[in-house]
């Protein structure tokens, strides 16, 4: 009886403990970190080669090294992460993506239009679905499947509101003041949200069978 009863005690704890902001904040910076930073090339990229003289392979080349390099940092950040929280990582990276966005926008030659892809490789590892998705697993606990799915489900629509949205900026401004009115909702949505949505404790990993958990991290 004692069993159950602890059982439901950390059960109800964790409910308690699971901060309510964080999963409209994931879906509302998922859809605008996916929407700028990866679907906005596509819909740019023939008017930066027509513009800029660079080849569309080279270009691509830049933007398929970002991806690259987004797999191999999301080792070691996610190893920063499962020790320290998702907020420092999450708003970092965020800070990132809108540096590397200001990068490619301001590039003057083709190398410091890799260069700037480079860093924002850095900052989907920081930014992507893996830790929003590590963040929610270890917050939600039992709990994570929905709210991994609604997150999902709301970075999927990524490409419905930003591929339209980029396209008729673009008939308006050249692609590269269209890259930067698209860092400036980027910042505005994602550094706030993820500073400020992302404060709660970070809960300890699940602890091996027969060993105590730690205690939170603050």
């Amino acid at each position: 009886m004692t069993d159950v009863h602890s059982g439901l005690a950390a059960t109800g704890a964790g409910i308690r403990s699971r901060p309510r902001a964080v999963l409209p904040a994931l879906c509302a910076t998922q859809i605008t970190s996916w929407g700028v930073i990866y679907y906005a090339f596509p819909v740019l990229n023939a008017r930066i080669t027509a513009d800029t003289g660079w080849s569309p392979a080279a270009t691509t080349a830049a933007f398929s090294a970002a991806l690259l390099v987004s797999a191999v940092a999301g080792i070691p950040i996610g190893r920063i992460l499962d020790r320290r929280g998702p907020r420092a990582v999450m708003t970092t990276g965020s800070v990132l993506a809108v540096l590397s966005l200001l990068a490619i926008a301001r590039a003057p030659n083709l190398t410091a239009f890799a260069a700037g892809w480079l860093l924002a490789g850095t900052a989907m590892a920081a930014t992507f679905y893996p830790p929003a998705f590590a963040a929610l697993t270890r917050w939600w606990g039992n709990d994570r499947v929905r709210a991994l799915t609604i997150v999902t489900l709301a970075g999927g629509l990524a490409s419905t509101v930003f591929a339209p949205l980029t396209a008729a900026l673009a008939e308006h401004f050249s692609w590269r003041t269209t890259y930067l009115i698209l860092a400036a909702i980027l910042a505005l949505v994602t550094i706030p949200a993820h500073a400020l949505a992302l404060r709660a404790p970070w809960p300890p990993p699940p602890a091996a069978p027969g060993q105590p958990s730690p205690p939170h991290r603050r």
